[in-house]
């Protein structure tokens, strides 16, 4: 084994143990604990770290805390505690967080109706159902709109009106209060009157009330052409991030003996404001409040597309922090539901160091999915180098090549003009940076410049698959890259999760030399 794979062992043991963490942590971090010292069983969180792995498609980070003591963290690599991850609709909680802090300082309160924050946008005709929504229905979900009217909303907006007048535009159907809709534009609208009504841009506003007290650093909030914070969706920070904010929340707004949010609003936001379901076991079922949603044991949470969580159980004192890349977000919850929670006694367990040592074991060594399949082929010499100009197609690559090394595959790609290269392991992740994917589904990536491991395998004779892993998004593009017989190459791109694994349609590239 590796000097660095030895010491990172090691130092994960030491952590579990109580002693040090795995890596070097900043002065703010959350403090660390042996699992069984804050009643944790090491067994309990192991079975759930070997569950996800084997039947989830796939989480990226993971990190529990007990008694405000992370007890239990792990990335799948090439995901890494640094990594700032999307968090698409978990930025709800976050915009929520303004919004109760607004209320604290008297910017608005929950009664306030939204034709009166914004009347500059207001329609000319206003309906009695639009004239009397309020902040508290925006935060329940709870607009009257009817889906497929809230379906003619589009985030690229409009040149003639700013995304709030296209919000208000939208039919009321039902009385507010009455309805419940998952309502994105609606949390929009919420950060849009936090900002004009403090005059502040959200993070601007959010930084010396919440991210400075905890230690988030440098998070991002992706805007929308006028500007505005996106609010449902479009922040990312760091999973350590998400574990403290749940953990403000469990404290009930106090941190470091500093109350930063009232009480009365966490109790009402974490509160079942409004039905949505009757389904018992349904973890979308068990009611609605102020952006946050309730679960069947009894807890509440944020929660994200693909798989992000903060899950508060105040039950248990405790809290759970996830990223991910799945569609299986039910499946996930349902495995701490399983494992987790039968683990998690009311007093210190005994120490139980052969446990910890394999979980420290588990934790430290994470990888994220690697395609199957071997390091060689008989054609990889003779394909070597070769040139292959690919047609239009959804990836954008105009042009693939791919250097069959001894120690590692380079793959090479000309996108929008410009070329792109990025080595690829063999049965292991190698990590660089690119600039290849700027959009996938028309999405706009995080950066320029961001973090990429690729891994790669024959999986036949004529066909290599290379697998990228982006540890700041949700998405894994991949690349089966078949060498027909007739000197042509077949690529297939695949991007999970967002089509649930099927594929884009194929091109067929023809060899440039």
């Amino acid at each position: 084994m590796p000097l660095f794979s030895r010491l990172r062992q090691s130092t994960a043991l030491l952590a579990l143990l109580g002693f040090i963490a795995p890596f070097a942590l900043a002065d703010d971090a959350l403090p660390r604990s042996a699992p069984e010292a804050a009643g944790v069983s090491s067994t309990a969180v192991l079975n759930f770290i070997n569950d996800v792995d084997a039947n989830i498609d796939a989480l990226h980070s993971f990190m529990l805390v007990r008694h405000g003591q992370v007890v239990a963290e792990g990335w799948w690599t090439p995901h890494h505690p640094d990594a700032q991850h999307m968090f698409f609709s978990l930025s709800k909680s976050f915009t929520s967080t303004a919004v109760g802090l607004a209320i604290a300082e008297g910017h608005l309160s929950l009664n306030d109706r939204i034709v009166d924050i914004f009347p500059e946008f207001a329609p000319a005709e206003v309906s009695t159902h639009l004239r009397n929504m309020r902040v508290r229905d925006l935060l329940a979900m709870n607009t009257g709109h009817h889906a497929e009217d809230l379906s003619d909303f589009t985030w690229a907006g409009h040149d003639d009106s700013t995304l709030v007048q296209d919000f208000l535009r939208l039919p009321v159907a039902h009385k507010p209060g009455t309805h419940f809709l998952y309502n994105t534009p609606a949390t929009y609208t919420l950060a849009a009157a936090v900002e004009k009504l403090t005059g502040q841009g959200l993070i601007d506003y959010l930084s010396p009330r919440l991210f400075e007290p905890l230690g988030i650093e440098t998070p991002h909030w992706d805007e929308s052409k006028e500007g505005v914070a996106l609010g449902g969706f479009g922040m990312r920070a760091k999973t350590e991030d998400i574990a403290k904010f749940g953990q403000l929340y469990l404290q009930n707004g106090e941190w470091n003996g500093r109350r930063l949010l009232e009480a009365d609003y966490i109790a009402a936001a974490t509160s079942k404001q409004t039905s949505n379901g009757s389904a018992p076991d349904g973890d979308w079922d068990q009611g609605y409040g102020y952006q946050f949603w309730r679960c069947v044991p009894g807890f509440y949470r944020g929660d994200g597309r693909f798989g992000q969580f903060c899950i508060v159980m105040p039950q248990y004192d405790a809290v759970i922090a996830i990223t991910s890349g799945t569609n299986d977000m039910g499946g996930v919850m349902k495995k701490v539901w399983q494992h987790i929670l039968p683990g998690l006694a009311p007093v210190p367990l005994p120490a139980n160091p052969a446990a910890a040592e394999t979980l420290a074991t588990r934790l430290t060594g994470l990888t994220f999915h690697l395609p199957a399949g071997r390091a060689t082929s008989p054609l990889a010499a003779e394909v070597s180098d070769q040139r292959f100009t690919v047609p239009t197609n959804e990836s954008r690559f105009t042009a693939i090549t791919m250097h069959y090394g001894d120690d590692h595959a380079t793959f090479t790609a000309d996108v929008d003009g410009s070329t792109h290269e990025i080595k690829v392991g063999y049965g292991t992740w190698v990590t660089g940076h690119t600039a290849a994917f700027q959009t996938i589904e028309n999405r706009p990536m995080p950066n320029d410049d961001q973090t990429v491991g690729a891994a790669g395998a024959w999986t036949n004779d004529h066909t290599f698959t290379v697998r990228f892993s982006l540890p700041e998004t949700t998405y894994t593009p991949e690349l089966p890259l078949r060498y027909e017989t007739d000197g042509t190459m077949t690529v297939t791109p695949i991007v999970f999760p967002l089509q649930n694994g099927a594929p884009f349609a194929a091109v067929t590239a023809t060899a440039a030399n």
